[in-house]
């Protein structure tokens, strides 16, 4: 991670955590690390909503073992990308 980027993967965290899709992030709170630094990465690429669905899809079945609905990749899809034009700007990553 770069730095001075605290704050966005502080938020990208407590956002994976609200999502919270094996149920377990009331006592885990690192459970979803695994994922911060490969969102992060696409996210600064300026990846579409799509790829960041697959990989959270990819993610839920392989990594955690889940087989989610297909609206469940997608609507978290589209809350990380809506809060990434917010917090990409807080942060100087320079998203649009």
């Amino acid at each position: 991670m770069r730095s001075g980027t605290d704050i966005t993967e502080n938020g990208l965290r407590h956002l994976l955590n609200d999502g919270d899709p094996i149920g377990v992030a009331d006592e885990v709170q690192d459970e979803y690390d695994c994922m911060l630094t490969p969102l992060l990465r696409r996210l600064r690429g300026g990846v579409g909503q799509t790829e960041i669905s697959e990989f959270l899809w990819h993610e839920l079945e392989d990594h955690f073992g889940l087989t989610p609905l297909p609206s469940e990749p997608e609507a978290m899809a589209a809350r990380l990308m809506s809060w990434w034009t917010t917090a990409g700007k807080a942060d100087g990553t320079g998203c649009a």
